[in-house]
């Protein structure tokens, strides 16, 4: 069977297929033309070009454009035109104009490259915002999932690569459900201002089109269903940045909740596991090992998007009414945010749907330091007594001695009177039992939870 190697070997690894699709020259063009279709339909709605103009449009878009001929002639003549536009529309005015020179005559009338491209590039950014929101909604109902059903799964807190007091996993992945909740607002958000049409003409008036200007963009927009802008936004990036920098958010969450994951999959923890599988996973030269792989693939998205971020940012300064150099340099990094991004969460959908989870390892973890962990709850009821540094110093060098005896701590402060003269060895006992020291745990889930309902989610 033949392999489609069109994106490269890595495709699958870094983007998913659909994205791919979505940003392929293939549909760019196909894009394109449905820009011009809908110049075309627009211009003779209202009146300016002949009847049935559109109609040569509109049977393009039955097959794609972009045949092999014409692939090769595009990327021959764009690096002489500066753009895909140029070439782009000769060869569809030629393509018209076998089926009526009249209606070839009003091709691209009123549109400048830009107009073609933006919009196009709004098109297929309106395609790929509906597959991030797919993958992060299932993504996002999983982790809803987990934070119920482990609300009191009880794991070690921990700050520094260090174990603090503990927590439970419900606690970790509500934090998880929150992040990736905010991102689905601000993509929501982001998409209403940046998937919007862009038709202005040469430098933003219309003029050409006279009178007709704004009837024609209003026209376009209805064509392709997109929202009209107040004015035309050639010079001004901002909405495109927006969205660059909401994907690299949500990529920034992803990298976060594959650290986490990957950190407890590590043999010395090991008390959450991706998903294994037939050739997941596995080593070319160990066979024992289980490695966290998806992770792997969305920590390395959660380095690279970033400086493509900074680069869309980097190119909102274009200079006047439509920019040099900084509208090229968007052309193939906004995409590739998109495709990075698609990958790295489509790899965290796979791995939060199969996660496995090792809840006997995670409360042997917290145990493990018979105690430690455990500190600040009897430092807490001590300093009732005694004062807040107080107390401090004194399970301080109780936590020392522990350390330096390997014993247990409740056994090293049941033998020191200025903790027994306070506490009991009830009360201590109880003071160290994780399971009584997990704050406002539940009440801070169950508020995630019930605000995600309350949005929508």
């Amino acid at each position: 069977m033949a392999i489609d190697t069109t994106h490269g070997l890595l495709s699958t690894l870094f983007s998913t297929p659909e994205m791919d699709s979505v940003f392929s020259d293939a549909e760019q063009v196909q894009q394109m033309l449905r820009f011009e279709w809908a110049l075309s339909a627009a211009l003779e709605d209202c009146g300016i070009a002949a009847p049935h103009s559109s109609e040569p449009l509109d049977a393009l878009l039955e097959t794609p454009f972009l045949t092999p001929e014409r692939a090769a002639q595009l990327q021959t003549a764009a690096g002489s035109a500066g753009n895909l536009a140029i070439p782009f529309v000769k060869l569809l005015t030629a393509a018209v104009a076998e089926e009526s020179p009249e209606a070839a005559s009003f091709v691209h009338t009123g549109a400048t490259s830009q107009d073609v491209l933006d919009t196009a590039l709004v098109l297929q950014m309106r395609d790929a915002i509906e597959l991030i929101q797919s993958d992060l909604k299932r993504t996002l109902e999983r982790c809803v999932e987990f934070a119920r059903e482990h609300s009191g799964t009880i794991l070690a807190g921990r700050t520094w690569m260090q174990q603090g007091p503990p927590i439970t996993l419900g606690m970790k992945f509500a934090g998880y459900v929150a992040a990736l909740s905010r991102h689905e607002q601000r993509l929501r958000d982001a998409a209403a201002r940046a998937v919007v049409l862009q038709f202005g003409g040469a430098v933003g008036t219309l003029a050409s089109l006279r009178e007709n200007g704004l009837k024609v963009s209003a026209a376009v927009a209805k064509r392709l269903e997109l929202p009209e802008p107040s004015l035309p936004w050639h010079g001004h990036r901002d909405n495109l940045g927006e969205v660059a920098a909401v994907l690299g958010l949500l990529t920034g969450t992803l990298g976060k909740m594959a650290r986490d994951i990957s950190l407890e999959m590590q043999t010395e923890i090991g008390e959450l596991f991706e998903p294994a599988g037939e050739g997941r996973g596995g080593s070319s030269t160990m066979p024992h090992k289980r490695n966290p792989v998806g992770c792997a693939v969305v920590l390395a998205a959660a380095l690279r998007v970033p400086p493509l971020v900074a680069t869309m940012i980097a190119a909102m300064p274009q200079e006047h009414e439509r920019g040099l150099g900084g509208w090229h340099a968007e052309w193939e990094t906004l995409p590739e945010i998109f495709r990075l991004t698609a990958g790295a969460l489509r790899q965290m959908r796979q791995i939060v749907d199969g996660l496995e989870v090792d809840a006997a390892r995670m409360i042997a973890n917290v145990q493990m330091t018979q105690g430690l962990v455990l500190a600040e709850s009897v430092g807490a009821a001590l300093a009732e007594h005694t004062g807040r540094l107080a107390a401090h110093r004194i399970v301080e060098d109780a936590s020392r001695k522990a350390l330096a005896e390997k014993r247990p701590l409740e056994s090293v402060l049941a033998e020191m009177p200025s903790v027994t003269v306070h506490l009991s060895p009830d009360v201590l006992h109880q003071l160290l039992n994780a399971a009584d020291y997990l704050g406002s745990t539940q009440e801070m889930i169950a508020r995630t939870l019930k605000s995600l309902e309350k949005a929508g989610g």
